[in-house]
């Protein structure tokens, strides 16, 4: 029995806020739990950009109990006008009089005002309450506000020796339905999809989700270097955007063939191959906050070796496949001694049927502000306010 304080009702906020993960675009999930005398008198969730707030929706429902009551948010209350009225003004305004909180709002325009504005008006706050898990809730908003990069996940199907596909190139399926579906979940709570041209020439792929109930489609993003993708690959159908990544060397009549059937297609670098680096920079303005990577070896490798990589699942089926040459989940140099091998942290394991799914954050992931390519190009709260001011 899970005893009643403080943390069973932020528990019960990130639940909420969970419920709407991948729905918000490059804003926060946050979820809000308003709780008078001992009762539940009002819950919310933030479900989508530009909407109200989750403090909003558990106010309304709380209504004239939200006086004297306290509310317990997964993400500091905001304190600035974007497209709707600072949290923490209704907050006062109700009447609360106290208000638990799980994280500190890493968005300048807040960090740390929202909470300094409750306390002004006489309200008791508690910060820090199951920060941790609502760290992870929104460690892609949390990326995404400091730098302007998406948070990149990378997920591989692969057997017990590492293998994506057989020495022939068949590849369906490794894992199981329920591992397949639990990818499609990953789909709907990510922003973009990035493969290789590789994987669209091989599989061609919709790259879209399919789930037994309605789900989001992501962006689908093409590594596509030299603007190979056949213009009858199902991914250029109208089921969602898709983005064609290149280089400057890329033929021109290619791109304009791909962006008359709806494509937007970005050069990325002047070398022979795209600039990772600088394509994530490009997705990252047009508001593509978390990718879901589902590449080949050498995609794999080529991002993971970059330090773009933040997180991964790899999901193992219970098979061993061999066979010369038969691909390989990351193809890329690597280290000569075992000891300079990446890497993972905070690793956890959770099994789908008869597959395993480990995830873990790679060692060399650059995950910190004034590591991270394109932070320095945040000029400040104008540049921030002026992309991220909507939620």
């Amino acid at each position: 029995m899970e005893i009643l304080n403080d943390e069973y009702y932020m528990r019960l906020a990130l639940n909420l806020a969970d419920g709407a993960s991948g729905q918000t675009g490059v804003n926060p999930v946050v979820g809000c739990v308003v709780v008078k005398e001992g009762r539940i008198v009002g819950l919310g969730a933030h479900l989508k950009r530009g909407e109200g707030h989750a403090e909003v929706h558990a106010l309304n429902m709380a209504g004239e109990q939200a006086s004297g009551a306290t509310a317990y948010v997964t993400l500091e209350p905001c304190s600035h006008y974007g497209q709707t009225p600072p949290c923490c003004e209704r907050l006062i305004k109700e009447g609360v009089s106290r208000v638990v909180v799980a994280a500190v709002d890493p968005n300048p325009l807040v960090a740390g005002q929202g909470l300094a504005r409750l306390r002004e008006a006489g309200i008791e706050v508690l910060a820090g309450v199951l920060e941790a898990e609502a760290a992870v809730q929104n460690e892609a908003f949390n990326k995404f506000i400091r730098t302007g990069l998406p948070f990149v996940t990378l997920k591989t199907a692969m057997s017990l020796d590492g293998r994506i596909a057989t020495r022939t190139g068949h590849s369906r399926w490794i894992t199981g339905a329920a591992a397949r579906e639990a990818v499609h979940t990953l789909r709907h709570r990510h922003s973009g999809i990035m493969v290789g041209v590789q994987t669209v020439l091989a599989d061609d792929p919709e790259l879209t989700t399919r789930l037994s109930v309605p789900a989001l489609h992501p962006a689908r993003i093409i590594v596509d270097s030299k603007l190979n993708t056949p213009i009858t690959a199902r991914v250029l159908n109208e089921a969602a955007p898709t983005i064609v990544l290149t280089t400057l060397r890329a033929d021109e009549s290619r791109a304009e063939r791909l962006r008359q059937l709806g494509a937007e297609v970005l050069r990325c670098g002047d070398g022979e191959r795209v600039d990772l680096v600088a394509a994530m920079r490009e997705l990252g303005t047009r508001g593509i906050s978390s990718v879901l990577l589902e590449g080949g070896g050498v995609l794999n490798g080529a991002m993971l070796e970059a330090g773009l990589v933040d997180k991964v699942n790899l999901f193992y089926a219970p098979i061993i496949v061999g066979g010369e040459g038969a691909p390989s989940a990351f193809s890329y140099v690597g280290p000569n001694e075992m000891s300079a091998a990446l890497r993972l942290s905070g690793v956890s394991m959770q099994s789908y049927g008869d597959d395993w799914c480990v995830t873990g954050y790679p060692s060399n992931r650059l995950d910190r502000p004034e590591n991270e390519a394109g932070s320095q190009e945040r000029a400040g709260k104008e540049d921030v306010q002026d992309v991220y001011g909507t939620y």
